[in-house]
């Protein structure tokens, strides 16, 4: 059974309820990642939450970069993303309240079985560079989201601007990043959950894992309701004290395993970033 304190019961029951909820199910407006939608938790996350608590969750998966400047409109109550810089910068320009580490997965550098640039087993920046010496066709996702940013910022520390021809920004969502880089027999970065989601759709396999400058951090940041006042401040707290409850953290925990036979994340609750690093 969940269990929420007495101070959450109390904005539970004052929650406003705008267009679009009702007087029985107040709405919640999540900004989120595609990476959390593509790979199958958002659903099994979304489902739950609205049984455990008198909320119904309605989100929107973009790019991290653009689930922040959703929230920095006040445009949504609850973001999670995963893009800890600009996440602190959001913060820092007063447009967040809360910021909590939730999880973390990790990034696999995938590419075509036959590993035409011979990168296989080695570490991601010697990758990289091999990649753009080889001129191997990249798929970028181009479109300034958490795993865009990562991406390019790999790039940055293996001393490489990548440059047209072998490299193309797809503007894409990851599921489709994918798709184009098995399409086009290219490399490409993704999120470790959402590649193992899509592997049996697309003809590519993990080529570069497992080292420590791939993990991916997610957090749950709260919309400042001093900054939008409209903002419906109690189903944020409770969809962020969800994320964190050991309930939840268990399914984190086990999501994936039954499928995959491996976790798809892992969960940090009460940790630092610095921990999972």
């Amino acid at each position: 059974m969940r269990r929420w304190s007495p101070l959450l019961a109390v904005l539970i029951a004052a929650a406003c309820v705008r267009p679009g909820g009702s007087v029985d199910r107040p709405e919640v407006l999540l900004a989120t990642t595609t990476s959390f939608q593509d790979s199958g938790l958002l659903d099994v996350l979304a489902a739950d939450f609205q049984k455990h608590t008198p909320y119904r969750l309605r989100a929107t998966a973009v790019g991290t970069g653009a689930a922040l400047a959703i929230g920095a409109r006040g445009d949504a109550d609850v973001l999670f993303v995963h893009a800890p810089t600009q996440e602190l910068a959001y913060m820092q320009d007063g447009n967040g309240d809360r910021r909590v580490l939730v999880m973390h997965n990790d990034f696999v550098l995938v590419g075509p079985p036959s590993d035409p640039a011979h990168v296989r087993g080695k570490n991601v920046f010697d990758a990289l560079r091999v990649i753009a010496s080889a001129g191997a066709p990249f798929i970028s996702r181009g479109d300034n989201s958490g795993t865009d940013i990562f991406e390019k910022n790999l790039w940055k520390q293996a001393a490489v601007s990548p440059t047209a021809p072998w490299y193309v920004e797809a503007a894409t969502g990851m599921g489709q990043t994918l798709t184009v880089a098995s399409e086009k027999r290219a490399y490409t970065l993704s999120d470790r959950g959402t590649f193992l989601a899509r592997k049996r759709q697309v003809d590519l396999q993990i080529e570069v894992e497992r080292d420590p400058p791939l993990i991916n951090i997610y957090h749950v940041i709260t919309v400042s309701p001093k900054k939008f006042p409209k903002v419906n401040v109690a189903g944020a707290n409770a969809f962020a004290d969800y994320l964190v409850s050991p309930e939840t953290q268990g399914l984190i925990a086990s999501f994936g395993v039954d499928k995959y036979g491996e976790p798809l994340f892992f969960p940090d609750a009460g940790k630092t970033d610095a921990d999972v690093r």
